[in-house]
């Protein structure tokens, strides 16, 4: 490939790192800039030369960002994050509250058609590839029982929720 595809990141939590990672093994990816909520100073990055940048610098360059891969949380960031980031950028989330995909996919879609972007929501792990497995295993196994590698519950998402709760430590 000739050109290769410019991302941005906007959140350098543990997903944010992890599409960094990714973005390395590709060759047909680069990666254009990390923004982050904290002091970009603070910030460390694997990738030399690439910029760490306040949110609020983000649409200032649309025009270096081909896709921006947001991974903040489901709670409270993506539902304002991406309707506001798909006005400048193609953009990737992994929305995760299933209940509220409908109504993500409503204010995303209509942004996105505003600004002539593309908008691909609750993708990646779960919702994703994982919710796929246990379709099909549903499908095959109708009276199966689902286990899961962290515990009880059906989704990792709902730790991001409960920390964010004044008073609790971790979950």
């Amino acid at each position: 490939m000739s050109e290769q595809i410019r991302i941005g990141i906007l959140g350098y939590g543990n997903l944010g790192k992890g599409v960094e990672c990714a973005i390395k093994q590709n060759p047909d990816t680069t990666l254009a800039a990390v923004f982050t909520r904290r002091d970009p100073e603070t910030v460390s990055i694997l990738t030399n030369g690439v910029k760490v940048c306040r949110v609020e610098e983000a649409a200032g360059m649309k025009d270096e960002i081909d896709v921006m891969i947001l991974c903040g949380g489901s709670a409270t960031d993506l539902p304002v994050q991406t309707p506001e980031f798909v006005q400048y950028f193609n953009v990737i989330d992994s929305f995760d509250t299933h209940a509220k995909i409908p109504e993500h996919f409503a204010a995303v879609d209509e942004a996105a058609k505003k600004n002539g972007k593309v908008g691909i929501i609750s993708c990646g792990w779960d919702p994703g590839m994982f919710s796929l497995n246990r379709l099909y295993a549903n499908a095959i196994l109708p009276c199966g029982k689902d286990y899961t590698f962290w515990g009880k519950g059906v989704s990792q998402g709902h730790s991001d929720a409960v920390r964010r709760i004044k008073g609790v430590a971790d979950a």
